[in-house]
């Protein structure tokens, strides 16, 4: 590793400072959520049975802002994404408070996401297998960087819909891009990516079930802004060719829920943006799964994504030009361990119904239902 931890102690400090500012300032934020009645009912997507307050991406962001201050150095970059996170979580903060409308709620995304490329935070070049580097003009790697900015932000606003969820799997992604960064030299990604994780593990403390405050859209907003902008800065932008598909390994969880609910919902022709119980957690609930054990089951699902991007990361499986034999079949076994729950979790939710008894035996105890109730009318 290029940068050792040890040489580099402020990603540990930022990610501590974050996860104390955070543990103290959200008792104090959910206060003030319930004394502007920006409390979530137990309706819609939610999955509580009681008020709970929002707003807790207050705190987030504030876990986020004073050890970035503190031990980022200040460059285009980092004020960029900085300033872009400010703007993200007042455009939550409002929405959580008073609601907004989706195409606000849109443009006030986009703005958001524009401001890291005005600084430098846009794809301006990556390296594909076989085919080396290539480069982006700017009139194309600034779109596609807000693209996924803000893909991003609302796949984590999508992911926050069970106690604990969202932060813990932006907890997994902020731990892993942190130490993919410090790999390739990218500290100021690295201590920032750390706070990240510090900022979600701390507010897990009041998040986890029974959660007692959300991170509202306030911090769905500002950890899904940030940790997309800190994947271009600090991933993206690098000569290295596994580093490409990294992001969207790590990210992969948030990335197969939208993708799934948005399918659904264009299917049957719903709005996008209309709130729904169709997510993958919701899913877990429906198979009778509690509410703790289908998010710890998720975070082990990002958690094994996660291992694979550093497998291929860390272990030289094709060191010197030249294939390993036992480092590639280390680095194949972690990802097909990695493949095996992916499947599993897409046959325990039925996601892809083909052939799955489950579904038989449902259909079955369904007509034989039906066929006792025709006969006891009859």
């Amino acid at each position: 590793m290029p940068h050792d931890l040890r040489e580099h102690l402020e990603v540990l400090y930022g990610a501590a400072i974050a996860l104390g500012i955070v543990v103290m300032l959200t008792p104090a934020v959910g206060g003030m959520a319930r004394l502007l009645g920006a409390v979530d009912r137990p309706e819609g997507r939610r999955l509580n049975r009681r008020p709970v307050p929002r707003l807790g991406g207050l705190a987030i962001f504030l876990g986020i802002l004073v050890p970035s201050l503190a031990f980022l150095n200040l460059n285009d970059e980092m004020r960029g994404i900085l300033l872009g996170a400010a703007v993200a979580c007042v455009v939550g903060a409002v929405d959580d408070f008073r609601g907004l409308s989706p195409s606000v709620k849109l443009a006030g995304q986009l703005l958001a996401a524009a401001i890291p490329t005005t600084f430098g935070v846009w794809i301006d070049h990556f390296t594909l297998p076989f085919l080396g580097a290539v480069d982006l003009p700017g009139w194309l790697g600034a779109p596609l960087t807000i693209v996924w900015i803000v893909a991003v932000m609302n796949m984590v606003n999508f992911l926050d819909g069970m106690d604990g969820l969202a932060a813990g799997v932006c907890a997994i992604a902020g731990v892993t891009f942190s130490v993919l960064a410090l790999s390739l030299d990218k500290v100021d990604a690295a201590i920032l990516s750390a706070i990240v994780a510090g900022a979600c593990v701390g507010f897990l403390r009041h998040n986890f079930f029974p959660a007692r405050i959300f991170m509202g859209d306030s911090g769905a907003l500002v950890l899904g802004f940030t940790l997309a902008s800190v994947s271009v800065a600090g991933l993206l932008k690098t000569a290295s060719t596994v580093v490409l598909v990294m992001p969207l390994v790590v990210l992969a969880v948030p990335i197969i829920d939208t993708s799934f609910v948005v399918a659904k919902r264009l299917k049957y022709g719903r709005p996008i943006y209309s709130a729904d119980r169709s997510h993958l957690h919701h899913r877990f609930v429906n198979i009778g799964f509690s509410q703790r054990r289908a998010a710890v089951t998720m975070w082990a699902w990002c958690a094994t994504l996660a291992a694979a991007a550093l497998a291929t990361r860390f272990i030289p499986f094709r060191a010197g030009g030249h294939w390993h034999p036992w480092e590639t079949l280390a680095v194949a076994a972690i990802a097909l361990a990695a493949l095996a729950f992916s499947v599993y979790i897409v046959y325990l939710l039925e996601i892809v119904k083909l052939a799955n008894p489950r579904i038989r035996r449902r259909e079955q105890e369904q007509v034989a239902a039906t066929s006792a109730a025709r006969r006891k009318t009859a």
